[in-house]
């Protein structure tokens, strides 16, 4: 009884010390991949730690609200922030088997991303400008177009290992001893949604302030002050998210599986963020922005690869 219990005071204390973990990693992943892109360009780079320093900037400054803005405008980022943590800290990362393991259903866990969404589509449209009703239509077109695709994706990941839960399919990839052709489809179409959600190129460009090609920095150019910082912390979560979720659905490999240690959890966790990142850097360093009618090119593909993975799963 000793040992059960304190088995579970053990995993009660690493679960949460991920959902902090994941808090303070997320802004220096972000640092990272700007740090990379810096580095291919041939430019100065900037310090892994220079998101943190831009959040505690914008902590201290002082926070403005337009008169037309509602309840809803200054509540959004506190409830967009707080959803993407709570979704960031479901995600396996160092062993399969926590407290929150039963609830992190994946369609839950997209359930958390999609109420973030919606607050954040309605805090654009609150103020009545122009560029936010501009950003919060393109991100709803974009949303609805990636959503089905990575619906589908779930759906195939969940016909092979036969439940929507998290730890599951991470404990079913982690014993199936390889990649399946349908596995290698649900994971090309789940990369371009991810991009997709994170607005990132060749999707949007996070870094623009143009009129024509701004979707998420459209909707939050009226924030300031803690708000802005809430809502750039909840962005950094979100890249996290959609990393370590690839990590944890198609490569698993040094995850502890149930009634295993987590001697290596950490370092293969850092290092699945350390690729990704750069990779995500690598393609935004060689593609380009494409144009706004061409996304739904881009993601009616996503949809297509992963409708043929759920067929292929289902053979």
């Amino acid at each position: 009884m000793e040992i059960s219990i304190l088995s579970i005071t053990l995993k009660t204390l690493l679960q949460v010390l991920q959902a902090f973990l994941v808090l303070a990693v997320a802004p220096l992943l972000t640092g990272w991949v700007r740090m990379v892109k810096a580095r291919m360009l041939g430019r100065t780079a900037p310090s892994l730690f220079q998101p943190w320093r831009d959040i505690f900037r914008l902590l201290r400054k002082e926070t403005i609200v337009a008169p037309s803005a509602s309840r809803l405008f200054t509540m959004a980022p506190t409830i967009i922030f707080v959803t993407t943590w709570i979704a960031a800290s479901l995600v396996p990362t160092v062993m399969v088997k926590l407290p929150l393991a039963p609830v992190a259903d994946i369609i839950a866990l997209i359930g958390l991303l999609g109420l973030s969404r919606f607050f954040l589509v309605l805090a654009g449209l609150d103020i009545g400008t122009s560029f936010g009703g501009l950003g919060a239509s393109r991100e709803a077109f974009i949303s609805s177009l990636a959503e089905p695709a990575m619906m589908l994706v779930i759906f195939a990941l969940a016909t092979l290992a036969g439940s929507t839960d998290l730890p599951t399919i991470a404990t079913y990839m982690a014993g199936s001893g390889g990649m399946r052709l349908s596995l290698l489809f649900a994971f090309i179409a789940f990369l371009m949604v991810a991009v997709a959600e994170n607005a990132r190129i060749p999707v949007d460009n996070p870094t623009t302030h143009l009129e024509l090609t701004m979707v998420h920095e459209a909707m939050i150019l009226e924030y300031s002050g803690h708000h802005l910082a809430l809502i750039e912390l909840a962005a950094a979560l979100k890249l996290l998210l959609y990393i370590g979720l690839a990590a944890c659905l198609f490569l698993p490999w040094g995850m502890a599986l149930p009634g295993q240690a987590f001697p290596y959890g950490f370092a293969a966790w850092g290092a699945k963020l350390l690729l990704g990142g750069a990779a995500l850097a690598a393609l935004e360093t060689g593609r380009a922005k494409m144009r706004v009618f061409r996304v739904p090119e881009f993601l009616g593909g996503a949809l297509l690869l992963a409708f043929i993975g759920l067929l292929l799963a289902g053979v």
